[in-house]
């Protein structure tokens, strides 16, 4: 599982022209889901959401986590951040998941960080067509794949 997390001041995705979700300031959070990916995944990658210290304490250093600072997630499917640009200029997108095996931990996912935060979150909708809009601040963009865990 891997996703992309960016530190935003706002976010939205809107679908055919209606907002899907939208958050004020918090984490926009791009997932992408493969076939070796299970609820183990899931688990470990939303503890390490709700605790990764990207926002700034009261010295302007990054030491606070997303439950300290109770601000909102937006969850976006996106199968494309499993894209292998190996060969020629076209990439392929063949360790993405299907939506018979990803729909249900992207679900599982939903659920997970919800419980954790303790509220709900935003999220797109899995395989539609979305428009993400954000204002990145920072700005932050931290890069974590639950296969590479460094």
């Amino acid at each position: 599982m891997r996703i992309l997390i960016q530190r935003v001041k706002k976010a939205s995705v809107t679908i055919e022209e209606e907002i899907s979700g939208k958050i004020e300031q918090g984490l926009l959070i791009f997932v992408g889901i493969e076939d070796a990916d299970n609820e183990e995944d899931v688990a470990w990658i939303s503890n390490k959401i709700v605790n990764i210290r990207l926002f700034n304490d009261e010295n302007g250093v990054m030491n606070k986590s997303i439950l300290d600072t109770e601000k909102d997630v937006l969850l976006v499917s996106q199968f494309t951040l499993h894209a292998s640009t190996k060969k020629g200029n076209r990439p392929s997108y063949i360790k993405a998941s299907k939506p018979d095996h990803a729909i249900p931990l992207y679900e599982n996912m939903i659920q997970t960080l919800s419980q954790l935060l303790g509220k709900p979150i935003q999220t797109g909708q899995f395989g539609a067509d979305m428009q993400v809009s954000l204002i990145n601040d920072g700005p932050v963009t931290i890069w974590i794949d639950s296969k590479i865990k460094e």
